[in-house]
């Protein structure tokens, strides 16, 4: 049975070194995000045939932390109004406008945009964007943060990103 290598490098120059290391195995992928590689196992382990009816099963979340980010399209309304992260695009979308995201970026806000008002752990946010345990200060975390901040206000969005001093974020819709 042939192998699969799954490869996560968040910039296209680690991509490509990646794909070098990796010249030689049989098969592999590589993606810019632990969130695309779940994205990926999922749709190979769908069995197939006609779909399921009904919603699909999801994870059992750990008591008190808000559910994982989902694929595709997510929004936070706001007076009728909405605030869209497009995740087939990777861009965020304020009324007719639009502001492209990293995958970083767009990974955070999912997060945050998916359960707005609800604080979200610096562990937590480390384990849904990054795919590992949070290490350090969280200088990281804080730099996404700040280029999504100057992204809703080039976007004149009302909504903020709030930080919780020694817990996480919360996004505060408009």
């Amino acid at each position: 049975m042939p192998s699969l290598v799954i490869g996560v490098a968040s910039s296209s120059a680690e991509r490509r070194q990646l794909a070098q290391l990796l010249g030689g195995t049989e098969a592999f992928l590589i993606v810019s995000s632990v969130h695309q590689a779940r994205r990926f196992l999922d749709l190979v382990r769908r069995p197939s045939g006609p779909p399921p009816s009904g919603p699909p099963p999801s994870r059992p979340q750990p008591a008190g932390e808000p559910p994982a980010p989902s694929s595709g399209a997510s929004s936070v309304p706001s007076s009728g109004l909405e605030l869209g992260v497009d995740s087939d695009r990777r861009v965020l979308r304020w009324r007719e406008r639009e502001v492209g995201l990293t995958p970083l970026e767009h990974d955070l806000l999912v997060c945050l945009a998916g359960t707005p008002g609800q604080v979200w752990t610096y562990a937590r946010l480390h384990r849904a964007v990054w795919g590992n345990d949070h290490l350090g200060r969280g200088s990281d975390m804080h730099s996404v943060v700040r280029r999504i901040r100057r992204k809703l206000a080039r976007l004149n969005v009302p909504a903020t990103i709030h930080a919780v001093r020694g817990v996480g974020f919360r996004l505060t819709p408009p």
